[in-house]
């Protein structure tokens, strides 16, 4: 099935998550057994209104149905096989499914790539009988599938039947313990659709799922943790398609770090990838990149409840001074604004609590959540359905019990009269019937006002993207594909590079090659001073390391100069191949050094960094970075996200750099690489002269690397 929106060609999954027959390959009677089990959650703790064939040789009947004794003994093709038998017996189950015309086999079984050679040789060959077939596969090595608002639990785990909790988040995980984690929230009060944990994805992989819950109805939002991504193009259309829907994607990407990569890297044969790239990707295409598991699902859970437009002001409703002013302190240090309440607001706040109450923002009601609910819950109302109000925050201090009840049941019924989410924070280690009132109306309580900084951050930026975003930008990675850094490469004379960069229409000096001294004299006399003179050799990237670069050379000294140039690079390289030294003439004083580079990622393509030169990228690492290609918005918005901004927009009475001509090298630059992605591996114009406003820019050095 061809996706509209992207031209990528994903699955229909609609009979893999509703499935009209199933079979149990490895189907039991004998309790605590795999086969018992996964019997069991479909039976009885399921919905399924289907056929249902257990298939075990051994066994005539199971739980009251009768049992065949292999795949192709079954009376029609079903849609889903469920597979819960060793190995060694699955590829033939496997290849009598595909050749019958059964749609998806889910393998639960483990032992394939996840453990030795002879199961990456077993899964190897699962998926010719897929390609072969048209079956196509879910794991192995994996905890299962399950449609919570079915329900439907295609899985072996005795803990499906206490994770049931329909909603509105749908999770495709790479881990089947961690996403039973984030099931597992249903505790406070989260509902999911339905949760994918993709194993060895031998076939089917989470792009295809998350592209499948982009276009479900009854999907809101949706939470992804990856390991390491088999298909970077594919998993960029997936979460294309996704932000084209309106449906958010919240991503964790385990191994960004050293220890977490190895991990990561012993638990799937998906490439980790660098933490750099995989945030850069990850912006890009809209998904909101987390830190840890709760956050993933505070995030989500926002996200369902109401979608940001990125300009929400701040409410905070306590019953704690205490409590206020902190969560004042994390709405501050979040980078987040408090609302100024209307004039109405803070009338109605005033008659309806005592003189002593706070009725400012924050809104301290004091002990009348003790003592008058009613006019707790009217102040909540008033505070949540003020014009200026974009969010409430309601920090909990302590479990108060049953006044915790009556306060939670204050906040559910006031949400009910509002769309601003109200936002409970259970602030103690303490979990009454208060907490548990609020999980059950649907008012999920955050665990700690850090964890709700974060989480609202998240939000608010959402939706600034969301009012930002191009909707006719496409990453190139989806039509030109990623492709593997080729080992075999040359690098262009820096003439080379120039004269390439100067077709593109991206300006450049334009260097002249002076074998000898003589020749030097002679350009440099065409030329005028000042000169910059460098090396040029295919084998001496870092050219000023070899002596074998000079600036604000005279005319005069241009011949003498050239001669050092070549002594000093024989000195230091003396196998190297020197084409001669480049002449050109020197940038003009005063402008501000910045760098734009290109190099290929493995999984998703050519990936552009942009800064300014100097300490600013060596030391203080402030960069940005994203995936190809740039438009001129972009490349602007890219200038605006270094911390060393103001240097090019101008501070302390320097003047304004020339941010139009800067931002037309950039979109140049990317054309450029975009235009030859098959051939350019890497791309280094550093440094890049900008000029003050209507000066333009010139790219003063370049290191371009091609394939071999």
């Amino acid at each position: 099935m061809k996706d509209m929106t992207t031209g990528y060609a994903f699955p229909d999954l609609t009979h893999l998550f509703a499935p009209r027959s199933m079979a149990v390959i490895g189907a039991s009677e004998k309790e605590h057994s795999i086969g018992n089990h996964a019997m069991k959650n479909i039976m009885e703790f399921s919905d399924f209104k289907g056929k249902l064939y257990p298939v075990n040789p051994k066994q005539d009947n199971v739980m009251g149905l009768t049992c065949f004794p292999d795949v192709a003994s079954l009376p029609e093709p079903v849609d889903v096989i469920l597979v819960v038998i060793p190995a060694k017996f699955v590829r033939e189950a496997v290849e009598q499914a595909g050749e019958m015309g059964v749609k998806f086999a889910v393998i639960l079984t483990s032992g394939f790539s996840e453990a030795d050679d002879w199961g990456r040789a077993e899964e190897a060959k699962l998926v010719e009988i897929s390609q072969r077939t048209g079956i196509r596969i879910y794991g192995p090595n994996c905890p299962g599938l399950v449609n919570f608002n079915m329900p439907l639990g295609m899985s072996f785990s005795p803990a499906y039947r206490n994770d049931i909790a329909p909603g509105s988040i749908a999770l495709a995980t790479q881990g089947g313990g961690l996403g039973r984690n984030m099931v597992q929230h249903k505790d406070r009060g989260v509902g999911f659709t339905n949760w994918a944990s993709t194993g060895n994805e031998c076939d089917l992989q989470v792009a295809d799922f998350i592209h499948h819950m982009a276009g479900d109805p009854e999907v809101k939002v949706i939470g992804c943790l990856i390991e390491g991504f088999k298909d970077g193009p594919r998993f960029a259309a997936a979460c294309l398609r996704a932000a084209e829907m309106g449906k958010p994607v919240v991503g964790l990407k385990v191994g960004r770090s050293e220890y977490g990569a190895k991990a990561a890297a012993s638990h799937t044969a998906s490439i980790t990838g660098s933490a750099e790239v995989n945030a850069t990707v990850f912006r890009d295409l809209g998904v909101i990149e987390v830190d840890d598991l709760d956050e993933l699902v505070d995030v989500a859970q926002l996200l369902a409840r109401k979608l940001p437009t990125g300009d929400e002001k701040i409410a905070i409703f306590a019953s704690s001074g205490g409590a206020a002013s902190l969560c004042a302190d994390n709405v501050g240090t979040g980078g987040l604004e408090l609302a100024t309440f209307t004039p109405e607001t803070t009338q109605r706040l005033a008659d309806g609590l005592p003189d002593y109450a706070a009725i400012g923002n924050p809104v301290d009601t004091t002990s009348i959540s003790i003592s008058h609910p009613d006019a707790y819950r009217d102040a909540l109302l008033a505070t949540a359905t003020d014009a200026n109000v974009g969010l409430v925050l309601a920090p909990l201090p302590m479990d108060y019990g049953n006044y915790s009840v009556i306060n939670g049941e204050s906040l559910i019924a006031v949400q009910a009269q509002t769309d601003v989410p109200i936002v409970p924070i259970w602030m103690s280690e303490r979990q009454g019937d208060g907490y548990h009132t609020l999980a059950e109306g649907g008012l999920t309580p955050m665990r700690s006002l850090r964890n709700m900084r974060k989480a609202l951050r998240r939000w608010i930026d959402y939706g600034s993207w969301l009012a930002s975003r191009d909707a006719s930008w496409r990453p190139a990675v989806i039509d030109a594909g990623a492709g593997a850094v080729d080992t075999l490469t040359r690098t262009l004379t820096e003439i080379e590079g120039k004269r390439e960069l100067a077709a593109a229409g991206i300006p450049a000096a334009a260097p002249e090659l002076a074998t000898t001294a003589r020749e030097a004299e002679e350009i440099a006399a065409r030329m005028g001073g000042p000169l910059a003179m460098k090396i040029v050799s295919g084998q001496i990237t870092h050219k000023s390391d070899a002596g074998g670069v000079k600036l604000n050379v005279d005319v005069d000294n241009s011949g003498v100069i050239h001669s050092e140039i070549i002594a000093n690079v024989k000195s230091k390289h003396p196998d190297a191949t020197l084409d001669g030294v480049l002449i050109e003439p020197m940038a003009p004083h005063g402008g501000v050094e910045a760098f734009v580079g290109v190099a290929r990622d493995p999984v998703f393509g050519h990936v552009m960094t942009f800064g300014l030169g100097g300490i600013y990228v060596e030391m203080f690492q402030d960069v940005t970075r994203t995936m190809l290609p740039v438009t001129k918005a972009k490349a602007l918005q890219m200038v605006n996200q270094l911390k060393s901004a103001k240097l090019l927009t101008g501070y302390r009475g320097q003047p304004p750099r020339d941010l139009d001509a800067l931002a037309g090298l950039v979109v140049k630059v990317s054309d450029y690489v975009a235009a030859q992605s098959d051939r350019v591996e890497e791309l280094d114009i550093n440094p890049v002269w900008v000029g003050a406003e209507g000066e333009g820019v010139m790219a003063l050095d370049a290191v371009i690397v091609v394939k071999a």
